[in-house]
């Protein structure tokens, strides 16, 4: 803490100005053997929060015209003396200015030094300083809205008020036993037991929370899953813009997962393209498979994509009956088709010709693609499911018609399951999907008041935390005595206060937390 540090504090790399800070006792000094300026002659006379226009001289050799910044403690981010100098953004004028500040006496600044420095110096709550890396790398609103509540200490209002009734629960139990010879009477024991539950609640209503914040804060896993060659790949190009996974006719191409991340409505949506579900003797397919399993039970929503093309046949042999009418019964999502190809053009059947097309010895025969598909929909929860019925273009529009009529009793699904009809190759379609994940997801408005956990190392303290209230809470069910239970009560206390940094006094578990920051922050 004692020396005096310097870094970019800017993005890296070339830009129109670059941002150096100095923080420490000795900044103005140190810069003031490389800064000239008409208008004062040393910073020790500089104003405070006033920019000063001069140039940067090091070793006799102009090296650039700059305006310099005092922050006179503790009115600074650090809570130290703080000297900003900004330049031009040349990647040659920052390095050969870091040079002569090191040659002056600066350090070159560790990641996140500038935010430690300013937590030790009571500048900010360690909950606060975390809150300054996840600000630096929201990629969308949702993620900015939680880390700026974060950040403007809604987060450590929350855990002190939390710590202070849990400090009275202890009192009130520590009193009773000091005066437990006595007749004297603090609070009775099911006023000791109602707050504990409430506090119990509450924070089990944060630890909660943590499975939105992860998700808001690494992305919205979303699970494309389906049988092979249904367009799952397709479908996750269509929606990034860009070839991100291979398509092929071959099945089994897709032999283990493919992430990306695209911003829709402001959420960040992680979309995972898996394997295609099957029964295989290929080992390696099967492993690729098996992950996706494990992908699509972790994922917040799933998209299950079906092959119409291969659905239709096998609806005309189980629903000969409803399929037999031409006659539309209500205008179809997609009744304007784009001009069919002279191979898709329907025949004396009404029928799409690439429909009757012989099965490959791949391709399983419709009537066993729809026990796969029926078998897949059984195991999916249908709390995260979204039904895509890909390559519609390839239907008239009676029978895309008939077809979502008949894929809701199908498939057993209830109402409030969206069934989106779509053809991905044509990127048709794709407007609905988005909307429907971001009302699917049916996340709460994060208001500036939203409190909603995001960080692990809060999840694993708040766990402890609520771990030990329910220890009290049971206890105090039991008729414990409050000396057995007032230790359960300080631990709880101790893991709140570790969440601000109220409570730790371990440099490696400070190190640990600001090394994942940036250098310069």
């Amino acid at each position: 803490m004692s020396d005096t540090i310097c870094a970019v504090a800017s993005a890296p790399g070339i830009g129109g100005v670059a941002l150096i800070r100095v923080s420490g006792s000795e900044a103005r000094g140190i810069v003031d053997q490389i800064f000239h300026c008409r208008q004062i002659s040393t910073l020790e006379r500089a104003k405070d929060r006033c920019a000063y226009f001069g140039r940067i001289v090091h070793e006799g050799n102009f090296l650039d015209e700059v305006l310099v910044t005092c922050f006179y403690a503790p009115h600074s981010y650090t809570g130290e003396d703080v000297v900003e100098i900004a330049c031009h953004g040349s990647l040659y004028i920052q390095q050969a200015l870091l040079e002569a500040l090191t040659d002056q006496g600066c350090r070159m600044a560790e990641p996140g030094e500038y935010t430690r420095r300013a937590y030790l110096n009571g500048k900010m709550d360690l909950s606060r300083a975390e809150a300054v890396a996840d600000l630096i790398a929201s990629e969308s609103a949702a993620q900015h809205r939680m880390a700026l509540t974060q950040m403007r200490g809604g987060y450590s209002r929350e855990f002190a008020q939390l710590r202070e009734r849990l400090i009275q629960l202890t009192a009130l139990m520590e009193l009773e036993l000091d005066f437990s010879e006595e007749d004297v009477t603090f609070a009775d024991r099911s006023e000791l037991l109602s707050l504990s539950q409430e506090l119990e609640t509450k924070i089990q209503s944060l630890v909660e929370s943590f499975r939105l914040g992860n998700a808001i804060k690494k992305g919205i896993p979303v699970a494309l899953a389906g049988a092979t060659n249904v367009g799952k790949s397709t479908l996750l190009n269509a929606l990034l813009g860009e070839e991100r996974a291979i398509v092929s006719d071959i099945h089994g191409t897709t032999r283990d997962t493919v992430e990306e991340v695209m911003n829709v409505d402001g959420l960040l949506f992680r979309f995972i393209d898996t394997a295609g579900l099957r029964h295989t003797a290929d080992q390696i397919e099967a492993l690729g498979i098996e992950r996706s399993y494990a992908r699509i039970d972790e994922a917040s929503l799933i998209l299950l994509v079906l092959d119409a093309t291969r659905l239709l046949p096998a609806l005309s042999s189980t629903f000969p009956e409803h399929l037999a009418s031409t006659e539309p019964t209500r205008t179809s999502p997609l009744s304007e088709q784009p001009e069919a190809s002279e191979s898709t053009q329907p025949n004396d059947k009404g029928c799409h010709s690439e429909l009757q097309q012989p099965l490959t010895p791949e391709q399983p025969k419709p009537a066993d693609y729809l026990a796969e598909v029926q078998q897949l929909r059984q195991r999916l929860d249908p709390a995260r499911l979204i039904v895509v019925l890909n390559k519609v273009d390839l239907l008239s529009p009676d029978e895309l018609e008939q077809l979502l009529g008949l894929l809701p009793q199908l498939l057993e699904l209830s109402a409030d399951i969206p069934v989106l009809p779509l053809a991905a190759r044509m990127g048709s379609g794709l407007p609905e999907l988005r909307k429907a994940l971001v009302a699917r997801l049916a996340l709460p408005e994060l208001s500036p008041s939203s409190l909603v956990v995001s960080n692990a190392r809060h999840h694993a303290l708040l766990k402890q935390a609520a771990a030990q209230l329910a220890l009290v809470r049971q206890g105090l069910a039991e008729g414990l005595p409050t000396d057995l239970l007032a230790p359960d009560l300080r631990l709880a206390i101790s893991a709140l206060g570790e969440v601000t940094g109220g409570e730790i006094t371990s440099d490696a578990v400070l190190h640990h937390i600001f090394s994942h920051f940036c250098i310069g922050k």
